[in-house]
């Protein structure tokens, strides 16, 4: 995952979700509930209440709108 498109998801003020390599998904009720570090690599998100998760943003595969619409944003490495 680019940083640069999470942070276009974040600016596009819509609730979202990070679709993992493992496959789970890290809820974002809004877009102010994620802090994504100045260097783009880590997202802390407040998914519910004081609950928060630290996701390493490599390992994020594709950014999911509520209506179940993903944008897969990974770039492929070889």
């Amino acid at each position: 995952m680019k940083a640069e498109a999470l942070q276009k998801m974040v600016q596009s003020r819509r609730p979202f979700s990070l679709r993992l390599t493992d496959g789970s998904l890290v809820p974002v009720p809004h877009p102010e509930f994620i802090l994504i570090t100045q260097d783009g690599s880590t997202a802390v998100v407040n998914t519910t209440g004081s609950e928060i998760k630290i996701v390493d943003v490599d390992l994020v595969t594709a950014l999911e709108t509520k209506n179940g619409g993903a944008k897969s944003r990974r770039s492929k490495r070889r």
